[in-house]
């Protein structure tokens, strides 16, 4: 399942030499950097986790779920390998409740660490924790609910792909139109030099992921399983492509299956790892909406695709466009342009048509107006009545629109030379 990109593919902002670019919490392309208010994020050991951390961490996410703050608490005040050495021993973490600490002890029996990194390294993937060069610091603003570490399969560099990254999530019973606006908006922003991050699921997921897979751009999946298994079964081909093309990422080990718990949990994830969240599709009681409100709480900038009035799968994102919470985006260079730099990413003005008589000076057009289309056309007198000017300025003004084209003499009579319906010169 795992395995090396495609020839030539390099992810954005590696370097020629193929080593990831050294990046810090200030940095600008950080989703909570310069302009975004970050959340009460522990601070970031400077360097790489040592081999003991590192393992105690891959031993706690067979332990506990992924997102629990409490867990997430312990970490910090103890160390990973700190709390797995409390946990081994019998003892207590503060506040722990003995029911959790009984049925940790009781999953610890049987966890082997050591042999899943083992296997995520065979299949061609790692372990990213706190700390490690790769790590995306915009985690660090969930709190205490970060990824105690996450799993990945690809080649490419997290924290590389994650500095320009969008999130499109939305309905998997999705419809026809929301497959295509899905798939539209992830080709362009891949085109854009962004990365699509979305969960492999049936429907808008999927459509995103292939959007900008058939772009050519990498793409992120963050799953609710272990990156080693293809969930659902019918994207297994996709789940394979976006490992080549892009990266899998996972908060649970290999061989986890998921659940309904851990798909609103992941969602967490997508939206602090991204920039901002676009929902294209949603019911009311959509799992999107969840991952719209926590990137709207980590404030990230959240966006929503409008759909047809009558359709209940797009209520909720109407919902989110009515009460304010996220900003009606139609195109891909509408999101770069909420997302991107200030003056970086700008969507090109939209505007209607301009049609030839739009540049008649003031006067010309007022006599333009005046005339009739019929063919019969109407006498100068009734021209200089309909627009109050001199005779002798209708006459010529009259003769300049013939020259153009735009109007035309029979006898003494004088018509338009336009179709009034499309409104077209003739």
């Amino acid at each position: 399942m795992f395995g090396p990109p495609p020839c030539g593919y390099a992810p954005p902002g590696r370097t020629a030499a193929g080593a990831d670019a050294p990046r810090h919490a200030a940095d600008p392309g950080h989703p909570a950097g310069p302009g975004h208010a970050a959340g009460p994020g522990p601070a970031v050991p400077s360097g790489a986790a040592d081999d003991g951390e590192r393992l105690a961490r891959a031993a706690i996410t067979r332990l506990a779920e992924p997102g629990d703050p409490a867990v997430g608490q312990w970490i910090d005040d103890l160390g990973a390998a700190g709390l797995l050495r409390l946990l081994r021993t019998g003892g207590t973490p503060p506040g722990a409740a003995p029911a959790r600490m009984a049925r940790y002890r009781a999953r610890a029996a049987g966890i082997d660490p050591a042999a899943d990194l083992e296997r995520i390294r065979a299949g061609g993937g790692r372990f990213v924790v706190p700390g490690d060069a790769e790590w995306p610091t915009q985690l660090d603003d969930l709190g205490a609910a970060r990824p105690v570490g996450l799993w990945t399969a690809g080649d490419a560099s997290l924290r590389l792909l994650a500095l320009r990254s969008v999130a499109v999530v939305g309905a998997r019973s999705c419809t026809a139109y929301g497959a295509h606006v899905a798939g539209e908006l992830a080709a362009g922003l891949a085109e854009r030099g962004w990365v699509v991050v979305s969960g492999a699921a049936y429907g808008i997921d999927a459509a995103a992921h292939r959007g900008a897979l058939a772009a050519g751009g990498p793409t992120v999946s963050v799953l609710a399983c272990g990156v080693d298994v293809a969930y659902p079964r019918g994207h297994a081909e996709l789940i394979r492509r976006i490992s080549r093309q892009g990266l899998l990422v996972s908060e649970l080990p290999p061989g986890e299956h998921p659940n309904r718990f851990r798909f609103v949990l992941r969602n967490r994830v997508i939206a602090a790892l991204t920039r901002g969240t676009v929902v294209v599709e949603a019911a009311l009681r959509s799992g999107a909406l969840s991952t719209a409100r926590r990137a709207r709480d980590l404030n990230r900038l959240t966006c929503g695709v409008p759909g047809p009035v009558t359709s209940e799968l797009s209520s909720g994102v109407h919902a989110l466009l009515r009460s304010g919470a996220a900003a009606l985006v139609t195109d891909a260079a509408e999101v770069a342009e909420l997302v991107g730099g200030i003056g970086a990413d700008l969507a090109d003005p939209r505007c209607g048509p301009v049609l030839p008589h739009d540049l008649l000076p003031p006067q010309a057009r007022l006599v333009f107006d005046a005339l009739p289309a019929r063919v019969d056309g109407a006498p100068v007198e009734a021209v200089v009545r309909a627009t109050g000017l001199p005779p002798d300025d209708v006459l010529q003004r009259l003769y300049e629109l013939a020259s153009l084209g735009f109007a035309e003499r029979s006898g003494a009579r004088w018509r338009a030379r336009t179709t009034r319906g499309d409104d077209t010169a003739g």
